[in-house]
């Protein structure tokens, strides 16, 4: 009963796509050029960037977790219709419960990240704003709801680059990437339940184009290697495209759903992606290793 219990809290908090926010974060530290700084340090004795990626990351856990299950406890009596079987509408998390994980979950996230400065914590309790504002009110939006959620995921990306608060004057722009992405992702998303919505299939496949388009322009600018972008590239066409195009043939919610899914996980593709334009394919490397820790709690729990 206690195990069972447990996994429906762990339900709410979506741990499959929990590890796709600490791949903003990784992302955000190669940006920053931490990972190479995190080499050398680690040689010469200095760990300071090791804490402060593990307080990052713990940071976008809670952040993370305690947004989406406070979506949840939105959804409760739509839930109840639409989808029974989670969490709160069949009874195995009271709504209360729910309230005070989720309320620990992003209050612990802003607290990890004061531990590193004070414009980490600042953009902390920026993405638990908009995870808020999102679940109560901006998902109804038609227009600004899909820029609310990839307001979300930009909060998150500049989280992982404040490990140097100096670059963020420079580098903020790169936050409309996962802004864009995001915002695809939640515009399809709106077919999940009953389909029928090729138009907006259409716009987000567009809204995909671009990202691919402005990453390999990042990494053309950035890196003289800029080749070794195209496997990921590559990849990241692979995941997204073949389950988006089998939704606008059939327009069925279920492959609508499919293609939601991956596009989610993909967002550790898209950040392996980025971080190998600023910090080389090792990089990227190292964060596409959390795609089978993703798709394996995938296979456990929901993702949308």
């Amino acid at each position: 009963m206690a195990n069972s219990k447990i996994f429906a809290y762990l339900q709410l908090t979506r741990p499959a796509n929990v590890v796709t926010a600490g791949a903003d974060i990784w992302a955000g530290f190669a940006i920053a050029g931490a990972w190479d700084a995190m080499a050398t340090n680690w040689i010469y004795g200095d760990q300071d960037f090791w804490w402060n990626l593990l307080w990052l990351s713990l940071s976008t856990i809670g952040l993370y977790g305690g947004g989406v299950a406070f979506n949840d406890i939105a959804d409760a009596e739509l839930d109840a219709v639409e989808r029974p079987e989670r969490p709160i509408p069949s009874g195995r998390v009271s709504k209360q419960g729910a309230i005070g994980m989720a309320s620990l979950l992003l209050l612990g996230g802003i607290a990890c990240a004061f531990q590193v400065n004070i414009w980490a914590g600042g953009l902390a309790i920026a993405v638990a704003s908009c995870a808020l504002l999102y679940d109560y009110w901006g998902k109804h939006q038609q227009v600004f709801g899909p820029i609310n959620m990839g307001l979300c995921r930009s909060g998150n990306l500049l989280l992982g680059i404040s490990v140097v608060p100096a670059l963020l004057n420079t580098t903020w722009y790169l936050g409309l990437l996962p802004l864009v992405y995001v915002a695809a992702i939640t515009i399809i998303s709106r077919g999940e339940v009953h389909g029928k919505n090729r138009n907006a299939l259409f716009l987000g496949a567009g809204m995909y184009t671009s990202i691919f388009v402005a990453i390999f322009i990042l990494a053309f600018e950035k890196s003289p290697g800029y080749l070794q972008i195209l496997p990921f590239l590559a990849f990241l066409g692979y995941r997204l495209f073949p389950p988006l195009l089998k939704a606008i043939r059939t327009q069925e919610p279920q492959y609508i759903g499919k293609s939601v899914k991956a596009a989610v996980l993909s967002l550790i593709v898209v950040n392996a992606a980025l971080a190998t334009a600023f910090s080389g394919w090792p990089i990227g490397l190292l964060i596409l290793v959390l795609l089978p820790i993703s798709l394996g709690l995938a296979k456990k729990f929901a993702v949308t």
